[in-house]
């Protein structure tokens, strides 16, 4: 049996994404342990110009 759909028309309905993955590591010192540790995330950004602006928290 045939499929319904080929792989260029699953293609043709994605919706393109214009922004940007990031991905951010922040060090911070545990105050527990007093160990570092790393806290890490993804963030989306319009522009490569606002990543120093991104600030993540716990």
């Amino acid at each position: 049996m045939a499929k319904a759909q080929s792989f260029g028309d699953k293609l043709k309905k994605k919706k393109v994404d214009t922004k940007i993955n990031l991905k951010v590591i922040k060090w911070y010192r545990c105050p527990n342990r007093g160990t570092l540790r790393t806290l890490e995330r993804f963030v989306k950004i319009d522009d490569l110009a606002e990543c120093e602006k991104i600030d993540v928290f716990k």
